[in-house]
């Protein structure tokens, strides 16, 4: 729920995009790859992505999502100073979530990323 503040765990800010803070979501530096275990019983992934506002208009990333070893959602390059994106993803049945972020190709300086209000929905 915090922003990469890139020296110590817990270091980081409130996620912001675009004037928006988020009190939930993920914040990382790429290139980063988190998975999560489904187990066949989630519905839909869904999060607001983009560089964090703390990077200015720097930075650059490609967010990938992964289901079961398949990419099954790309968002173009996103840019420190462009615009962010939301995902939607349906993960019925499906046991791997794999969150990939990328430096997009021209190095890794202040790719700040955030994965705001990311949410997976399940069944009870």
């Amino acid at each position: 729920d915090r922003s990469n503040g890139e020296q110590a765990a817990g270091d980081g800010n409130p996620l912001r995009m675009k004037g928006l803070t988020y009190a939930k979501g993920l914040g990382v530096h790429a290139p980063s790859d988190v998975r999560f275990a489904l187990g066949g019983r989630c519905n839909t992934f869904q999060a607001d992505v983009g560089i964090d506002q703390e990077a200015g208009t720097e930075g650059s990333v490609v967010f990938e999502v992964w289901v079961d070893g398949m990419l099954v959602r790309k968002a173009g390059i996103l840019r420190g100073s462009g615009l962010t994106d939301a995902l939607k993803v349906d993960i019925t049945n499906r046991n791997e979530l794999r969150l990939v972020v990328t430096d997009a190709g021209d190095g890794r300086g202040v790719d700040h990323a955030d994965w705001a209000n990311a949410r997976v929905t399940c069944q009870p």
